[in-house]
């Protein structure tokens, strides 16, 4: 029997055959404005790949075989996390970087694997469409932590949904899949696998999302900005270095959900930024996990690439992903810093480099750097047990993150420490972080995680010991330096990147650090100790007062390559009586993280000094003491170390400073037109009377220029050098180009300029 509704003949429900799905459309390109993802180089590609951000809507239609009736179909549209496998991932064809197949989440990228997607865990959702709802699909949930799905059109055989994801969903790739059938009828239905994945990432837009940044100009730089400055050099002289982060870049967010997969996060936890900023500490180090970058810190980078040679984050995950995942050679801290910004600032985590300049790298929990030397004034390396390997990196990158807290009291969200350089073990694993900056900066050491180690690397007192066979335990103390550690802590300013000098320089010392010599950081010390019992002992130690000679150690700025420079100690006797100094000064090269490498040049001496009487010690060290004897980045250590006979007043200091490098200079036109070759010219004059040997020069530019790295001769003493590189851009707008430089003897010579592509 048939229902008549005027003159149109309806066929009762259970008759009906359920709506076939023909075709979906994600409106990828008109939703990814809304979702602030259009600069993604996957949105673009032909076809463009579908980037949402959670706790947003985006459009959706379906089309049907049949017109859609409100009244007896039903509609489920399925969203699955899934666990993915790396399959094959690049293409190399005619020296050309290919699309992912699908732009990187499609079909044959990756293959499934791991659990089930469960609604329970978070890791599945079912948004359905049916009579029995018809009054909810008007709004969205109240719950901004639920999915939901709203029916905002109908048109003949076609219908228009938007579909909001929640603000705590899982970030990384959902597939997604329509099940129909007829209202109160399952036993036929149809389903319909969506082909095209989609990802799924953090949205610092939503306030509902943990990675919430309210300041419009800095979600600018941490969110959206692909290129800016890491800073290297000292704290004397800061030097920015250049980097193009790249996090649009087609490669870039499919290498960032391979490298979650590596780091073995649980899906279940991908919905919590500080669990997923913690893996990406550990798996940017290849240290227990195959992760991306493989360290090196002894100068032997012939089997890879030198640290000093990257200019921009593309072409390591370019490398590790055609190497099918094997660890790239070779990262220091600036470049794990720089890839960390990549991979955050991809997958949506607000993220900036921070440069800690003095950086303590405590080893033993003590939140002190000791150093001992032997009766000769030689450091002695591990210390007397051999088991103590503090040190301080002359600089040390890491990154801060943006993110709430829910784990910790209120008031320790924001800013928080990751640290991917393998230093030192978190639960069995090479990482740090994520450590409140509000934490460390309160001394508040029990809060997760690792704030020990971060309020050290700080904050830490540096105790030298000096061998003394009248001590009961074979060393007394020398001296104590509660602010060498921690001199200067520097990120990039909001805004432009000054492509000449280093105006865009922001120094957050005060963040992250009460003022030196103040109640408040002593304070925060003390807070530290009571939280660290093997700290305690040593802020206890004995500390002999009776000091009449004043000494003090003349800092040394910097020294341009090739020039001299004079080790100096000012000496006044304000006693009484005559005093009898022994002395030893010496320099020697050191690596960046503070680690010895080779003698320069040493000086002892004993003297007698009058009553009142003022009087200079001086090392001298000419070129040829050093010149073959450097290291990385050209940083050279000295150490002034004296007693006073009559009193037993010991007394030590030590400075560093870096030689000073050529400058770089860059040329490029204002304008240039896509398609067409573009040349910039670069070059530099030699300082040294020797030659530079293993000469390598990059070129760098988003939407300009793939990463190049180009040998070249050895370069002649005092020459004058001068290069060239043409490109050809493939995007319109203002670019930036970044030129790096370096060789055995000179390192990281690098420039950038603005190019706008017409």
């Amino acid at each position: 029997m048939s229902l008549h509704s005027g003159s149109i003949l309806v066929a009762p429900c259970h008759k009906m055959e359920p709506i076939e799905v023909v075709r979906t459309e994600f409106y990828i390109k008109d939703n990814a404005k809304d979702h602030h993802t259009e600069d993604y180089d996957l949105v673009k590609a032909d076809p463009p790949t579908a980037i949402f951000r959670r706790g947003a809507a985006f459009y959706m239609a379906i089309m049907f075989n049949r017109e859609y009736d409100a009244e007896a179909d039903v509609v489920r549209v399925r969203f699955g996390f899934v666990k993915k496998k790396k399959k094959k991932i690049l293409k190399k064809k005619k020296k050309k970087r290919e699309n992912f197949e699908r732009g990187g989440g499609g079909r044959g990228v990756f293959k499934k694997g791991g659990p089930n997607p469960n609604v329970i865990r978070g890791t599945r959702a079912v948004l359905t469409l049916s009579p029995k709802l018809k009054h909810k699909l008007s709004s969205f949930p109240e719950d901004p932590y639920q999915w939901g799905i709203v029916l905002t059109r109908t048109d003949g055989n076609s219908i228009v949904v938007q579909i909001r994801i929640p603000a705590n969903a899982q970030v990384g790739i959902w597939n997604a899949s329509i099940q129909t059938n007829v209202y109160q009828h399952r036993d036929k239905r149809h389903d319909f696998k969506i082909p095209d994945d989609v990802y799924v990432i953090f949205n610092p837009w939503s306030p509902d999302d943990g990675v919430y940044m309210e300041n419009e100009e800095e979600r600018q730089e941490y969110i959206l900005n692909e290129t800016g400055k890491i800073w290297c050099g000292t704290f004397k002289e800061p030097k920015g270095k250049h980097w193009i982060f790249g996090q649009f870049d087609d490669i870039a967010l499919p290498a960032a959900v391979f490298l979650l997969e590596k780091s073995g996060l649980q899906p279940s936890d991908r919905g919590s930024p500080v669990l997923i900023a913690r893996a990406i500490s550990a798996v940017i180090n290849a240290m227990d996990d195959g992760g991306l970058l493989e360290g090196r810190w002894d100068g032997n980078y012939a089997d890879g690439t030198s640290p000093f040679a990257w200019t921009g984050t593309a072409a390591i995950l370019d490398e590790y992903l055609r190497s099918e995942g094997t660890p790239v050679k070779y990262g220091q801290c600036w470049v794990y810093s720089a890839a960390t910004v990549t991979i955050c600032r991809a997958l949506g985590i607000p993220c900036r480099s921070t440069t800690n300049y003095v950086s303590a790298h405590d080893t033993n929990r003590t939140l002190t750097v000791d150093k001992y030397f032997d009766l000769s004034g030689n450091k002695i390396e591990n210390g007397p047990e051999g088991d103590c390997n503090d040190s301080c990196w002359n600089f040390h990158v890491w990154n801060d993150v943006w993110m709430a807290r829910p784990d910790l009291p209120p008031g320790y969200g924001g800013w928080q420490i990751i640290d991917a350089t393998p230093q030192e073990q978190s639960e069995r694993v090479m990482r740090c972080g994520p450590a409140s900056v509000a934490a460390v900066k309160k001394g508040e050491v029990g809060y997760l995680y690792d704030t020990p180690f971060v309020f050290s690397e700080v904050n830490a007192d540096v105790v030298h010991f000096k061998e003394d066979e009248e001590s009961d335990w074979g060393f007394s103390r020398m001296n104590v330096n509660k602010y060498h550690v921690g001199r200067q802590i520097l990120t990039k300013k909001l805004g432009p990147t000054d492509d000449i000098g280093d105006s865009d320089m922001l120094d957050v010392t005060l963040v992250y650090k009460n003022r030196e010599n103040t109640e408040e950081e002593r304070l925060a010390v003390y807070n530290a100790v009571r939280g660290v019992p093997r700290a305690q002992a040593l802020y206890e130690l004995p500390r002999e007062e009776n000091e009449d000679v004043f000494l003090d150690l003349i800092d040394i700025e910097s020294v341009p390559f090739g020039e001299s420079f004079n080790v100096v100690v000012k000496i006044h006797n304000k006693a009484q009586e005559e005093r009898t100094i022994n002395a030893i000064l010496s320099a020697s090269s050191v690596y960046y993280t503070g680690k010895a490498a080779t003698d320069i040049k040493k000086s002892k001496g004993r003297f007698k000094i009058n009553p009142g009487q003022k009087d200079t010690l001086q090392l001298v060290v000419d070129p040829e003491d050093y010149l073959d004897k450097l290291v990385d980045h050209g940083l050279i250590k000295i150490y002034a170390i004296a007693t006073v006979g009559e009193t037993k007043q010991t007394w030590s200091e030590e400075d560093d400073f870096t030689l000073k490098k050529p400058e770089l200079t860059l040329s490029a036109p204002e304008e240039c037109k896509v398609g067409e070759p573009c040349e910039v010219t670069f070059g530099f004059n030699n300082p040294l009377d020797i030659p530079l040997v293993d000469c390598v020069y990059t070129v760098q530019g988003p939407g300009l220029h793939k990463a190049k790295s180009i040998k070249f001769r050895d370069v002649e003493p005092k020459e004058q050098v001068s290069l060239s590189q043409t490109f050809i851009a493939k995007r319109i707008g203002e670019r930036r180009i970044v030129v790096s430089f370096t060789s055995k003897q000179i390192q990281d010579l690098n420039a950038s300029t603005r190019i706008k592509i017409l």
